[in-house]
């Protein structure tokens, strides 16, 4: 539902009433470096921020660096924030294991609860990866609300019977970790949002106004947006030159590659090739690999080393043109979608095409 929330338009719906933001529009999990500012940034301009993890290799430094990124991006605002954590399991683990660095991470975000003040903001925690059946207990315990990140429509038939509160459909378009199995956005978002009965939210090439309102029309209650939000000018953690390769890529740049818990999707880079030339081999061990990656994520993000660093980042990047102002941006493209199916509505009136075409354009065709 589109109501007139004073300032601008707000669209009402579960989501926004569960998590209790003002705009249906999440800041997906990015890092493995942190993102503190871009998550307050995202939180204070009525969506919900996301604070990423640490790296999967960091150990007790990582759960360290973890409560120091809650506590800032804490202090930075009022809103609701979440936490993201993939929740591995080991192999051939039964019944499934979790894993030490993600079961290390999901303590520390319940632990940092106790603090009241971060209880108050820190109110949502997104699982991906691995079975959420391994972590519920602990998370429903603790009163945080529990989203859990799907590929497939089973799988979000399984998150709904091990009980989170929302559940994230990622077409295999998204940026990062994808899937074996290729859904696309469209045709994921339509089967899980009929499958389920808890609010979902569709991620997965959406970058403006139109993708609001078609996730919108397949059953969602919100959208989630990463590549969008790197490309931005309120992520001052990362290194500028991220965000200016996002800009810069073109439609068909984008690269599957092998990453921890399955296929990701990123930019073509020598660091990313290099990679590639491990498949098969012997040249490092599994958690050296796994540790290779890690770093050579940081260096791209913190240190803006795009040759040889990984850069996740999904297919709607060959349509971002320009750096966002998270403060505008939000509650702009909230305006935007309601303009959008006004003006839509005029084609079912027998006059045909409305007056102003619903299309927009940020970028020119290459």
């Amino acid at each position: 539902m589109m109501t007139d929330g004073g300032p601008g338009p707000r669209i009402t719906t579960r989501v926004t009433e569960l998590l209790g933001i003002e705009h249906p529009i999440i800041q997906e999990g990015l890092g493995p470096y942190k993102t503190v500012q871009l998550a307050a940034a995202v939180t204070n301009a009525g969506g919900l921020g996301t604070i990423s993890m640490p790296g999967m290799t960091a150990g007790a430094q990582g759960v360290r660096d973890l409560r120091a990124y809650i506590e800032q991006a804490c202090e930075l605002t009022d809103g609701t924030l979440a936490v993201n954590i993939p929740v591995g399991t080991a192999k051939g683990a039964e019944p499934p294991e979790l894993l030490p660095f993600s079961a290390a991470y999901v303590g520390c975000v319940i632990d940092a609860l106790r603090d009241s003040a971060i209880a108050q903001r820190l109110r949502v925690i997104t699982t991906s990866a691995g079975p959420p059946g391994v972590v519920r207990r602990a998370i429903a315990d603790s009163g945080l609300i529990h989203a859990h990140k799907v590929g497939g429509t089973r799988q979000a038939i399984r998150a709904e019977r091990d009980g989170v509160d929302v559940i994230i459909a990622s077409g295999y378009e998204a940026g990062g970790h994808t899937h074996a199995r290729p859904v696309h956005t469209i045709v994921l978002g339509a089967n899980v949002t009929e499958a389920v009965d808890v609010p979902v939210v569709i991620a997965g090439g959406i970058r403006d106004a139109r993708g609001i309102l078609a996730a919108l029309a397949l059953g969602a209650d919100a959208v989630a947006m990463g590549t969008r939000f790197v490309a931005s000018c309120d992520n001052p953690d990362w290194d500028d030159a991220y965000a200016q390769r996002v800009l810069a890529m073109q439609e068909g740049e984008d690269v599957v590659f092998p990453a921890v818990f399955g296929p990701s999707r990123g930019l073509a880079s020598d660091g990313l090739s290099e990679l590639l030339s491990f498949v098969g081999s012997e040249a490092m061990t599994e958690s050296e690999l796994t540790a290779w990656k890690d770093d050579r994520l940081i260096i791209a993000q913190r240190d803006g080393d795009v040759t040889h660093g990984i850069m996740p980042c999904g297919q709607v990047a060959s349509g971002i043109g320009d750096l966002i102002h998270v403060a505008e941006f939000v509650p702009g493209v909230v305006a935007e979608t309601a303009a959008l199916l006004e003006r839509l509505s005029g084609l079912f009136g027998g006059t045909g095409r409305p007056e102003s075409d619903p299309r927009t354009r940020t970028r020119a065709p290459s």
